[in-house]
């Protein structure tokens, strides 16, 4: 078992995310995260889906998803041929900002994005496993709250979606 991303080019169509995650599930595979944004195309969405399986799997799924209506193409990805990144967001009470926080803080280049009257909120981008070795370590900071995005990726291939949309 590998980990894959699949990128998916949608028109932005109701139930679109839906008929697609469906696969997975009559498939009985698990998604490990998924993120939904505008792509650099108008009108035009890409749906990056984080997975654990097998290249065979990965490959029959990425057809399936192609024959989706709505689907302009999908693209399937081992880690080396993307670029990825996650945020997480981490609430930490005030009273828990001490010298060793910030050193915390520092060591791992995140960054206090806000402060209210009884949490700071500190940003952290990094991959998953960056972020969650964050996470046990602010543990002990008596941690609030704790949130991460899907992987947020580009393709290191130059194959373009611009071929496909003629």
């Amino acid at each position: 078992m590998n980990r894959y991303t699949i990128s998916v080019f949608t028109e932005n169509f109701i139930g679109i995310l839906n008929r697609i995650t469906i696969i997975f599930t009559r498939r009985g595979i698990n998604i490990d995260a998924l993120t939904a944004s505008e792509s650099r195309e108008d009108g035009i969405y890409k749906i990056t889906i984080e997975l654990t399986t097998s290249e065979e799997q990965v490959i029959q799924l990425s057809k399936q998803i192609e024959k989706i209506i709505d689907v302009i193409k999908a693209f399937y990805y081992t880690d080396d041929q993307v670029v990825y990144q996650e945020i997480a967001l981490y609430k930490i009470p005030i009273e828990s900002l001490d010298p060793r926080l910030e050193k915390v803080i520092r060591q791992f280049n995140a960054h206090i994005i806000a402060a209210e009257k009884d949490f700071v909120v500190i940003e952290f981008t990094g991959h998953k496993e960056d972020t969650q070795s964050l996470l046990e370590i602010l543990k002990e900071f008596n941690i609030l709250e704790f949130a991460r995005s899907g992987r947020v990726a580009v393709a290191k291939p130059m194959d373009t979606l611009d071929k496909y949309l003629k």
